[in-house]
């Protein structure tokens, strides 16, 4: 278990790794295009579910052309969507004045909402994950500095992202020791994870000491460069531009609303 949520730790950066047309886009355009998704979603009044259905286009598309699993994606936010039941799962119970009748079943302004927020969740998380499986941690955070964000908060981001894993293999190698040292349920027990805990913690303090000071010995002056520096490009141009056309209409705008009257005035 510990193996395997290593493995799905580092596969999300793996997918970033792909040469697909949304993978070759440069990362500031991708990650202002996300920004501008997020605020547009989240700005919608908590009442309103038919306006956010039109932002799936989004997703969809990032999915389909960047070759994104969509299975992979699904399970990361199914991982964390209790945070967001949590949250909204109450409105129906504070929240119940009868709005209208679905196929004889009362609904209330509190399961409104309720679906408002997951549909927000949703649309949120799977733009954030999208984001990082075509662009990768490192382009996020070069992205943010070329953005103009302080120097010393962004290589603090990449040492935080790139040491997480270092970090992950140590822990792994001591919970093998112990379970290689351990018969049955004994050697599991809180003194024994405690002990296991503090020894992760010197090997990690050890560990970055050598960091630090092969570092320094390599002429580390506080700034990361990268080896190919990204160029803003004519499709990166077309692609941030239509992505904020599409937003503008999609909240200014009732697509499905106007949809349906078309729909309707044609059959």
């Amino acid at each position: 278990m510990f193996d395997e949520g290593y493995f799905n730790l580092g596969y999300l950066d793996t997918l970033s790794y792909k040469n697909t047309f949304v993978h070759r886009l440069d990362p500031r355009a991708k990650l202002i295009a996300t920004v501008a998704f997020v605020v547009t979603v989240v700005s919608f009044p908590k009442y309103e579910i038919t306006g956010l259905l039109p932002f799936f286009l989004f997703p969809v598309l990032l999915f389909s052309l960047g070759d994104i699993p969509v299975k992979f994606i699904l399970k990361k936010v199914l991982l964390v969507s209790s945070f967001a039941l949590f949250i909204g799962i109450f409105n129906p119970l504070l929240d119940r004045q009868i709005v209208y009748s679905c196929w004889g079943f009362p609904v209330s302004r509190g399961w409104i909402s309720f679906f408002s927020i997951m549909l927000k969740f949703f649309l949120t998380i799977t733009s954030a994950l999208l984001l990082i499986a075509t662009t990768s941690f490192p382009g996020i955070c070069h992205a943010l500095r070329k953005l103009g964000v302080p120097g010393i908060f962004i290589s603090q981001l990449l040492f935080l992202y790139r040491y997480l894993f270092v970090l992950v293999e140590e822990a792994m190698k001591a919970v093998r020791a112990r379970d290689m040292r351990s018969f049955g349920r004994q050697g599991k027990g809180m003194k024994t994870f405690v002990s296991l805990v503090g020894t992760l913690f010197l090997r990690t303090v050890e560990r970055a000491e050598r960091i630090y000071q092969a570092m320094l010995s390599r002429g580390f002056s506080g700034n990361l460069h990268l080896m190919r520096p990204h160029r803003v490009s004519g499709a990166d141009i077309v692609f941030l531009s239509s992505t904020m056309v599409l937003l503008y209409l999609f909240r200014v705008h009732d697509v499905v609303g106007a949809m349906g009257s078309l729909s309707m005035g044609t059959f």
